[in-house]
């Protein structure tokens, strides 16, 4: 076979090839990319980038979304009161917006807050005559903070006492005495409070010469408390009973009507009187004329 006939036969190879190809993509859908032109794929990647940076641009990022949602938690929570004035407590974090149902306001949780770390003295928890029990600041669990005992001594050094719990019980001795507890939330002092120990004969003094002030408290509450009872009941019969009751005012604002009328008549009476001495010696005298006469 000659150069011609070998040319031919490659080009009618090339274009069988060709249509094959071309009937197997429209068949089954592959996508033939044998020859592709460099630049018009360049152009393909350059225009879905763009689009993808303009979508990126137009959603705002998702941490813009979060620090918007916590601004608005925070305007829409408040705070209420510490349990405590001093040392650590808990308190309730309110919700103002938001509620379920048509409540005005919810409690969202409970957190911890803290005080001042002096708590001053303060007083025992329970005590009789022979023994006291003691009480460090802390709130549940009981077991998350740590507990220092001291016992006080003047011009000297404190005693650390063996005790590690929130609870202290002491008997009582011949001389006062004073302890101290410290509570410690991660090395750190978050309340200090102190207590006086009173002798059994010291207390028992204290005990007698309280029921004078209780007493006469107790009179002046309960003097109090009847004479506001007193008081309720009045105004409740005048209320019920309003129309006797204006009826009878009433008729004590009329009765001294009575009086100056009656001097009225009297002193018209009297004036009667007072008249008719000078008129009759007039008439007795035209009587005497005509007799003359």
């Amino acid at each position: 076979m000659g150069p011609g006939g070998a040319g031919c036969s490659d080009g009618l190879l090339l274009t069988v090839g060709w249509l094959l190809l071309a009937g197997l993509q429209s068949t089954f859908g592959i996508n033939v990319t044998a020859v592709q032109d460099p630049s018009l794929a360049n152009e393909g990647e350059g225009e879905e980038e763009a689009e993808n940076d303009s979508e990126a641009e137009n959603e705002p990022p998702a941490e813009a979304k979060e620090d918007v949602s916590n601004r608005t938690i925070v305007k829409e929570v408040e705070f209420g009161m510490c349990t405590v004035t001093c040392g650590v407590g808990i308190r309730e974090v309110i919700l103002t917006n938001g509620c379920p149902g048509s409540e005005s306001k919810c409690i969202l949780r409970v957190e911890e807050c803290r005080g001042p770390v002096d708590c001053g003295w303060g007083k025992p928890i329970s005590e009789s005559l022979e023994s006291v029990r003691l009480a460090c600041v802390h709130t549940s669990p009981v077991n998350r903070f740590k507990y220092i005992w001291r016992l006080l001594r003047p011009d000297q050094q404190a005693i650390i006492l063996a005790n590690d719990s929130a609870i202290l019980e002491v008997h009582r001795d011949t001389h006062p005495k004073a302890f101290e507890c410290e509570t410690l939330d991660n090395n750190e002092i978050v309340a200090s409070i102190k207590f006086t120990i009173y002798t059994t004969t010291e207390l028992q003094m204290k005990r007698l010469s309280r029921p004078d002030i209780d007493a006469v408290l107790v009179l002046v509450l309960t003097m109090g408390v009847i004479m506001c009872i007193f008081v309720v009941f009045v105004l409740i019969f005048i209320i019920i009973n309003w129309a006797a009751v204006k009826n009878f005012w009433g008729a004590k604002a009329s009765t001294p009507e009575i009086p100056s009328e009656l001097s009225s008549v009297r002193y018209k009476d009297s004036s009667c009187l007072g008249q008719s001495p000078t008129e009759i010696p007039g008439h007795e005298d035209d009587a005497l004329s005509e007799w003359n006469e």
